[in-house]
């Protein structure tokens, strides 16, 4: 691997990814490339996690085709040398910003959106100007496999190629001196990704996860929360990292509110073969760990087959339950009676920053309230996980649930380095700041910079 990451900076240093034309070559020629591969893509998110040809080209496939779309729009406007004010004591003197590219770049995968969550940040890092290293999930592998074919074919190796094999291979890259490294994943994993880069004072992006808590007030419009919430919950069987993890609903709605919920759960998969399955047998059986029979009020359909697991409403959960302990990533929904909403903020204050938060209300000083006093990576009022479809939204989480942002331009900057400096007149001099200093001079520096 080191002799890939060597012709990888060879290429970069011969300075050929710096100007517009190539990077806006690169990016209309990854879109070329995906649309060639679109049907094999759509197979392989089958095959891998029974995602559906519409859920598949929605979040993973047409998702890039709009950030394609936005990059190539805006990079020249991105790329743009920007003059920036420059204080009197300076006279004579301009100042500018301009992003220059970081080098080469690692970008780790997950499995859950095994296409989308590696072509997204590799768009950013193609507008800004970086040679890349993409290391799939081994465990979609038929993904895994399209994605070597691809780049294999439309792009030269020097500056992309994917990597496969497991966590020996990943740590193996994780070695290497990258100017980068983009990782998305659990917080787990997070950890030892930021303590190896450490070793080498590689920056990181860390786009982890956490238990993202949605709040349900009981003057919301309960059925459209409930159609909002299921939507967002079962989405690709639970696992969506700003999936919500769990409800907290006002106890004097809370009955209604899961009727509502059952019913949507049957109005939006009638057909519950046409659901994502869980990704492989040891997520399935951890997911299996979480429940307690006793505590469930709905489950959809009993079905042992393959790693289908059905939709699973849990009630009277607290949170010395499994099912509080651990970011679920799967098809289990925890409700939490509250009363007062006041205890629920501070309790939540004391638990660890999730990546999404949601709050379901129409009360304006209580979406106030809460949006200013919790914090969290991203999130929404009155909707859930479409925050996340708008490019111009920076994306990225809080302490635990990751750091640093993309999306858009904020991609583009996530692999960038904002430099600066500043250009003087020679025709003329202001001796002022010179030595030798006299007692004037003194007096006249101060006089400027207080």
């Amino acid at each position: 691997m080191l002799d890939i990451l060597e012709r990888q900076k060879q290429f970069f240093l011969s300075d050929q990814t710096k100007s517009y034309e190539f990077r806006k070559k690169q990016l209309l020629l990854l879109k070329d490339a995906i649309k060639s591969y679109e049907q094999d893509l759509i197979k392989a998110l089958y095959d891998d996690l029974h995602k559906s040809a519409i859920e598949a080209f929605t979040t993973e496939i047409g998702f890039v085709y709009k950030s394609i779309k936005t990059a190539v729009k805006n990079l020249k406007k991105w790329m743009r040398v920007k003059k920036v004010k420059t204080p009197f004591f300076m006279i004579g003197s301009k100042s500018y910003m301009m992003y220059e590219p970081l080098g080469t770049v690692l970008i780790i995968g997950p499995y859950n959106y095994p296409f989308q969550l590696v072509i997204e940040p590799l768009i950013g890092a193609i507008a800004a100007g970086n040679t890349v290293v993409i290391k799939p999930s081994e465990y979609t592998a038929e993904t895994e496999k399209v994605l070597v074919k691809m780049f294999d074919e439309y792009f030269s190796d020097s500056f992309i190629k994917v990597v496969t094999g497991d966590k020996d291979v990943t740590s193996q890259l994780l070695d290497l001196k990258f100017d980068h490294i983009f990782f998305t994943g659990s917080t787990e994993v997070g950890k030892i990704v930021y303590q190896k880069a450490s070793e080498n004072l590689i920056p990181v992006t860390l786009e982890l996860g956490g238990k993202s808590p949605t709040i349900v007030l009981k003057d919301a419009n309960l059925k459209l929360a409930a159609r909002r919430i299921v939507f967002s919950k079962f989405l690709n069987a639970g696992q969506t990292c700003i999936a919500p993890d769990y409800i907290y609903v006002d106890k004097s709605v809370h009955d209604e509110f899961v009727e509502y919920l059952k019913e949507e759960i049957k109005n939006q998969y009638p057909d519950i073969s046409t659901m994502g399955h869980i990704v492989n047998q040891r997520h399935y059986q951890r997911l299996k760990g979480l429940i307690k029979k006793e505590k469930i009020i709905f489950e959809y359909e009993k079905n042992e087959n393959g790693y289908f697991l059905s939709p699973i409403i849990m009630g009277n959960v607290s949170w010395d339950d499994q099912v509080m302990q651990e970011e679920i990533f799967g098809p289990i929904l925890p409700i939490l009676e509250f009363t007062d909403i006041e205890k629920v903020i501070a309790l939540l204050k004391t638990k660890e920053k999730p990546l999404a938060l949601y709050l379901f209300t129409n009360n304006k000083l209580k979406m106030k309230e809460v949006f200013n006093r919790l914090s969290f990576g991203n999130g929404a009022i009155n909707e859930a996980l479409m925050q996340v479809a708008n490019p111009n939204l920076p994306f990225g989480g809080v302490g635990q649930s990751g750091m640093a942002r993309y999306h858009g331009v904020y991609s583009f900057r996530a692999f960038s380095h904002l430099k600066t400096f500043t250009k003087k007149s020679v025709f003329f001099d202001v001796k002022l700041a010179y030595p030798p200093y006299s007692k004037g001079k003194e007096k006249i520096i101060r006089k400027i910079l207080k």
